[in-house]
């Protein structure tokens, strides 16, 4: 590990507005931000600029950027510490684990933002609108709760509305050229460190806004794995 890195992992340990895989979380997060307004997660904010972003727009909710990677979070982390934005923070955990650290209710929506789509196949099940994660979300946030997710890789944009089809579920809102629309809240007008390095060369941004259903999802998860295998089969073909 680069030395650059160790002194912000050592950092983000001293701050406190990051928390590394606590103990005794659930049901406590209104007493760790000291009030009671909603919480909303941010997965895979990586330098958290979109926590940051809400943060600001938003004074009466709590927001928490969700990461791994603690030296991207040491970025807004310290942003959020220098601009006095007490409503936001970050936890440094693996998204899979989400169910150790929140009680079921206590999220009142999800954004997804520019994550890793995780583009072959034999990883589909890292990629974080797979049914595996769905049904994580849905223990922990409530019923109604808002889910969003930003991307601009076309491939993960189509999986997810395979997921949602799959399930029957229709997205409120489904746009494959999001910045094409006129008069954008500004809430989708934040914009993020990899959204600007446009990874997937389609110079565009696909956004997706949906809503789990009350009941729990069934596991798919092998239905779609061969829908998968039989779509790269198909696609490698015609190449």
């Amino acid at each position: 590990m680069g030395h650059k890195k160790l002194i912000r992992f050592a950092a983000i340990r001293e701050f406190s507005n990051v928390l590394e895989y606590p103990e005794q979380m659930p049901g406590r997060w209104q007493q760790f931000f000291g009030n009671n307004n909603p919480l909303v997660l941010e997965l895979a904010c990586g330098r958290g600029e979109y926590t940051l972003g809400l943060a600001s727009m938003y004074p009466g909710v709590n927001f928490i950027g969700v990461d791994i990677k603690g030296n991207r979070l040491y970025n807004g982390a310290k942003k959020a510490l220098e601009e006095h934005l007490t409503n936001a923070a970050f936890l440094r955990i693996q998204i899979d684990k989400l169910m150790a650290f929140f009680a079921p209710g206590e999220v009142q929506a999800i954004w997804i933002t520019f994550p890793d789509p995780q583009l072959r196949t034999s990883k589909a099940r890292k990629r974080l609108t797979h049914p595996k994660f769905l049904r994580i979300y849905q223990q922990l946030i409530v019923a109604g709760g808002v889910i969003h997710l930003k991307t601009d890789s076309p491939d993960l944009y189509r999986f997810t509305k395979t997921v949602l089809d799959a399930y029957g579920m229709l997205p409120d809102e489904d746009t494959d050229d999001l910045y094409s629309g006129a008069n954008l809240p500004p809430v989708l007008q934040i914009r993020t460190h990899y959204e600007s390095l446009d990874i997937a060369g389609s110079s565009r941004v696909h956004y997706l806004q949906f809503r789990l259903p009350a009941n729990p999802l069934p596991d798919i998860d092998k239905t779609l794995q061969e829908q998968l295998k039989v779509y790269e089969a198909a696609t490698e073909g015609g190449r």
